[in-house]
């Protein structure tokens, strides 16, 4: 079964928050994977329009390693000022 490696990403535009900071926007474009025989391969969404991305004759695609789709959870001890319930009242 092929490995997912990396996501391929262009940046669109850009944006800016509430702080007033100018942020990046960005699209995923398609996945590096890995076949069963080791070698690698691109998976490119085939609506992506490499012509509508960016400025002069070259587009610039990022490979990120993937982000985990499940994060570990965390015990987290309750914040001061949380009733913990009390085991004592019968009902």
């Amino acid at each position: 079964m092929a490995k997912k490696l990396f996501d391929l990403t262009v940046k669109t535009g850009s944006y800016t928050n509430r702080d007033g900071e100018e942020k990046g926007r960005y699209k995923n474009v398609g996945v590096v994977m890995e076949g069963n025989d080791g070698g690698m391969f691109l998976l490119l969404d085939r609506t992506f329009n490499p012509a509508g991305v960016g400025e002069g004759e070259a587009c610039l695609i990022s490979m990120f390693e993937p982000k985990s789709r499940q994060q570990p959870q965390q015990h987290q001890e309750p914040q001061a000022g949380y009733n913990q319930p009390d085991d004592s009242v019968p009902f």
